[in-house]
């Protein structure tokens, strides 16, 4: 008898869930293997190359220097100087846009004639590479046939070409204007889609209750938008804490390091002085500022949902 119950339970059906299981992990397995090979490996190693002396002019030479190099960045003037320029930046971009893309959705949600090719024309600006849109408005800026320079000589703002990408003052404002156009529609869309979520009969009962438009979006409207507001800051302090190509593109750090953030500096001492060790310790520092800005807009928002 107790052999055949040994012999029963060896072939009882194995319960689904447990099948479901160890299927899924089976399909999943190639996909987790590429997700290391292609991320978490480059990441965890970056790290560890942040922690020796790499250059590439001496390979052969490679010390463990511990912390070092993030004692250096932070002694560094000028990486103080990076950081303030690339808060600067994202603080205007970030709410320069937000500011657009909320007008921008606020009229998208109504209805009238024409909204859907306006919608359209929205995207393109998204729909442009991001090297693209920077050689575009590199040729808007241009001091010798820019399209920007002809359109203030045409209006009487000036009387002759003017170098503006040379111009310490204006540098920044240009980029941050640059940046704004590229990133404005997905922000729209991202508002828009928040707005959609609103219910109407809030509106119904605020305009019975006598509140006008303006009250209207203030008690309503924004409050309702504040998911999409969290998503949108998040995003777009992502891009402008990382962003680098329209610094490239347009001034190269320049003139006189008006323009040298952070992600230029990474790519300066990266590329340029092939100190690696230096590049991936800026790298890390860039990331780990990125995730604790969004960590403390996912909790002080959270705490209004």
């Amino acid at each position: 008898m107790t052999k055949l119950k040994l012999l029963k339970r060896r072939w009882l059906p194995v319960p689904s869930s447990a099948y479901d299981q160890r299927s899924a992990m089976f399909f999943l397995a190639p996909m987790m293997l590429v997700l290391f090979v292609v991320a978490v490996f480059p990441v965890v190693y970056s790290f560890w190359i942040s922690l020796h002396d790499l250059k590439l002019t001496r390979p052969n030479r490679v010390p463990f220097v511990w912390f070092d190099n993030y004692i250096k960045l932070f002694t560094d003037e000028l990486f103080w100087e990076s950081v303030a320029r690339t808060a600067s930046f994202t603080v205007s971009s970030v709410l320069a846009v937000m500011v657009i893309a909320t007008m921008m959705a606020m009229l998208l949600n109504e209805e009238f004639k024409g909204r859907r090719i306006l919608s359209a024309i929205l995207l393109i600006p998204w729909a442009i590479p991001y090297v693209a849109n920077g050689l575009m408005w590199k040729w808007i800026y241009d001091s010798g046939y820019g399209a920007l320079n002809g359109l203030l000589m045409q209006l009487g703002f000036i009387d002759k070409y003017i170098v503006m990408l040379g111009d310490t003052d204006k540098t920044m404002g240009l980029i941050t204007n640059a940046f704004v156009w590229k990133e404005v529609p997905l922000a729209t869309i991202l508002l828009l889609v928040t707005l959609k979520g609103i219910r109407a009969d809030l509106y119904s009962a605020a305009k019975v209750d006598g509140a006008n438009a303006w009250q209207r979006f203030i008690h309503i409207t924004l409050p309702q938008l504040v998911p999409g507001f969290a998503l949108v800051m998040i995003y777009e302090s992502m891009m402008a804490i990382r962003h680098f190509d329209l610094f490239f593109i347009l001034t190269e750090g320049g003139p006189a390091d008006a323009s040298h953030v952070v992600a230029w500096q990474v790519y300066v001492e990266t590329f340029r002085k092939l100190a690696f060790g230096t590049g991936s310790a800026l790298a890390y520092i860039m990331a780990v500022a990125t995730f604790l800005l969004a960590y403390f807009v996912i909790r002080s928002t959270s705490k209004k949902l």
